[in-house]
């Protein structure tokens, strides 16, 4: 059995099992939902092994509290195979009164919400997991903190040992903990499985509601395509049409990529809202993302070496692993990734807000003094539309790249920290 790397929802799901009854922990297959709550449970339920599949949910439908027996904190994995489960948990956690009582991890959302009575308000928190960041995967030195930028926006030392080479290898093979330390080939075929296993069979279990494969791919690789972008779904059908002889309309587009936001392959970032001097008018669509680039890059069909042959696609690609990170290292300060967009075409790529109202600017590139000139110049147009005496100045900007040795601080005070770089 593999060692287990230590992940940065470690401390979260520590404290938040001692803050509530449950916890519900969410996030893709394979993202390591179920090794994590492991390292802290105390007893097991596993709803989905084989041999026991079929008796524990006619357990849930009779006496499902028979399954929450054992000692805590009780790992319930896969729960939404039983949504049953959901309300005798919430039952048992007000009558006992105790809190960590429970960890219910899934990879779906369930289908037949309609069963569940009880929102879980008060008894149950929340805990969103995602594929490995490069810190975590041990390929980040990890000698900046996002924190730190936060406390003490004036000093930077970092060091990078990413080269390009190995930038690209780590875009294609993803963050998936089973595919870290594995050799090049095997590595790299596990985002393939994981595409694979999404176009046959698992996002029509999201809705029970059978697929065509050729066109979920697609559509997949129309996604992979426009990754960072605001692209409306009458688009991507538009992108897709010319290959497909059925009749196809943005409301299927809508069902299938609903089916893959409920199955997390996907999750799009809400747009940031600042109060600006003048009344410029905000682009308020999500932006698309995979929840890890290895799946952009299994749709479109590519490797490491396709990758260093077009630096425009690796490029797209590189900033879907940097938001997958940056969401990763937010969630564990209490922060959240957002995006800017105006009617004047100005952007930014990340926003990392804080609970407590500070935030940070953060343009991805990959990089090269033209593009890192280029982000910094974007960086300064906007913090100089925000109203200070509305809200605060950003408490930091920087632009996150894929290359160079160092960290370090521009003259203009922006930072320029590499991927390799970072942690929480």
């Amino acid at each position: 059995m593999k060692e287990y790397k230590a992940r940065v929802v470690d401390d979260i799901l520590q404290d938040k099992l001692e803050a509530k009854g449950a916890v519900v922990i969410e996030g893709p297959k394979w993202c390591g939902k179920t090794t994590t709550a492991m390292q802290v449970a105390k007893s097991i339920l596993r709803m989905d092994e084989p041999s026991k599949r079929d008796a524990n949910i006619q357990m849930s439908e009779i006496t499902p509290e028979r399954l929450l027996e054992g000692e805590t904190p009780r790992l319930i994995d896969e729960w939404q195979i039983a949504p049953k489960l959901w309300d005798a948990a919430r039952y048992e956690v007000d009558t006992r009164g105790e809190e960590g009582q429970f960890i219910l991890t899934g990879s779906a959302v369930p289908i037949e919400a309609r069963e569940i009575m009880h929102s879980g308000t008060g008894r149950f928190t929340w805990l969103t997991m995602r594929p490995m960041s490069l810190y975590e995967s041990e390929e980040s030195t990890g000698t900046v903190s996002l924190e730190n930028l936060f406390e003490n926006p004036d000093e930077i030392i970092g060091t990078n040992e990413l080269d390009i080479d190995k930038l690209a290898f780590v875009i294609c093979r993803g963050g998936w903990p089973h595919a870290v330390g594995m050799k090049r080939k095997a590595a790299l075929s596990q985002a393939y499985d994981y595409y694979d296993a999404v176009v046959k069979s698992d996002i029509n279990r999201a809705d029970n509601v059978s697929k065509n494969p050729e066109r979920v791919k697609r559509l997949m690789r129309s996604f992979a395509r426009n990754q960072g972008m605001q692209i409306a779904n009458t688009l991507l059908r538009d992108d897709i049409v010319a290959n497909d002889t059925e009749t196809l309309n943005e409301y299927t587009i809508a069902s299938y990529i609903d089916a893959l936001k409920k199955i997390f392959v996907v999750e799009d970032m809400p747009a940031w809202n600042p109060n600006l001097r003048s009344k410029t008018a905000i682009r308020t669509s999500d932006t698309r993302y995979y929840v890890d680039p290895s799946i952009a890059a299994a749709a479109l069909g590519i490797g490491p070496d396709d990758l260093l042959n077009d630096l425009n696609t690796m490029g797209l690609l590189f900033e879907t692993l940097c938001v997958r990170d940056l969401r990763v290292y937010a969630e564990y300060i209490g922060g959240e990734v957002l995006h800017y967009r105006d009617k004047s075409g100005l952007e930014c790529d990340t926003v990392i807000h804080l609970r407590n109202g500070r935030y940070g600017l953060a343009e991805i590139k990959l990089g090269g003094e033209k593009l890192i000139n280029e982000g910094a110049e974007n960086l300064k147009a906007l913090a100089g539309k925000i109203d200070t005496k509305k809200m605060p100045a950003p408490s930091f900007m920087a632009v996150v790249v894929g290359t160079g040795e160092l960290a370090y601080r521009r003259k203009d005070g922006i930072f320029v920290v590499p991927i390799g770089c970072l942690k929480q």
